[in-house]
């Protein structure tokens, strides 16, 4: 069943631009930042008390991993505060809410085994703390979906916006060039297209509220991932192979960072594994939703 009415935050974004037509069905309000800043809780209430929405999908976030360490007030605003802004609004209108938030939750520690739902996060960074509690104001609606996503892949041909890590491999794949992965840096990618259709079926079909994990199934390296999409496209990769222990970064990053969908399953919608989605994005026609 077709939600009546959907409002798209962040609506520039890749995700957004698979939520806002997976529920094509709707009418959906899709809301840039221009149109709406979150991080202004009077505009929040005002725009989602004249929209009256059934559901709002939030995708707007900070997502620079770096930045938040020297701008944590920003990174604050917008995967925190803003949220809780969200939450309330949603509960005066009686609107289920849907939030992203991220593997970084955790702090990549563990090995072989994805984590679940039931894991205790431990945020290692600004931006990481910043979505565990974002994820925290969400949850206070009471009909709040909170997904979990990471490595987002899935950007449209002739897209202009952000794009993810898995995006540079390929174009660098794709053009010759010399591509850096981490041999041991372990994720399970997420397709948008999925993700957008995973969302859908969570607010149209009754599901439970709550957290779930919304990747595709699997998990693999960097160096595996770059592997595969070289096989889909054709090419002979030229890689160079790096660790996670070689690289300066400002910001902690999780190296095992896999996460398992089966909560997403047994709520009726099973995601197919990241090797499916990456070819059904690369090969001619893509992307597109799991059928």
């Amino acid at each position: 069943m077709n939600p009546g009415r959907v409002l798209v935050t962040g609506a520039g974004g890749g995700l957004a631009y698979h939520v806002v037509r997976v529920f094509a069905g709707s009418e959906v309000v899709a809301l840039d930042r221009r149109a709406l800043d979150i991080t202004d809780a009077a505009a929040v209430a005002r725009v989602v008390g004249d929209a009256a929405p059934d559901v709002i999908v939030n995708c707007a976030a900070f997502n620079d991993v770096d930045g938040a360490e020297d701008r944590p007030e920003q990174a604050l605003a917008l995967n925190a505060f803003a949220v809780r802004s969200l939450a309330l609004a949603a509960e005066r209108a009686g609107a289920a809410l849907v939030h992203y938030s991220t593997d970084f939750v955790f702090d990549g520690r563990r090995t072989g085994e994805p984590y679940t739902e039931s894991d205790a996060p431990s945020p290692r960074s600004t931006y990481a703390s910043s979505k565990l509690m974002g994820e925290w104001f969400a949850l206070d609606a009471p009909r709040a979906f909170v997904l979990r996503v990471e490595s987002l892949f899935g950007s449209p041909a002739g897209w202009t916006g952000r794009r993810g890590t898995l995006d540079a491999i390929v174009g660098g794949l794709a053009a010759g060039r010399e591509v850096r992965v981490f041999t041991d840096r372990v994720v399970s990618p997420g397709y948008t297209p999925d993700i957008a259709a995973a969302t859908r079926h969570l607010v149209a079909s009754g599901a439970a509220p709550g957290l779930y994990h919304c990747v595709n199934d699997g998990q693999a390296t960097w160096e595996q991932v770059a592997r595969e999409a070289a096989r889909v496209l054709g090419v002979e990769p030229v890689l160079q192979l790096t660790t996670s222990g070689q690289v300066v970064l400002k910001a902690a990053r999780p190296t095992y960072c896999a996460l398992s969908p089966r909560k997403l399953a047994t709520a009726g919608f099973t995601m197919p594994a990241w090797q499916d989605a990456l070819g059904r994005w690369l090969r001619p026609g893509g992307p597109r939703p799991a059928d």
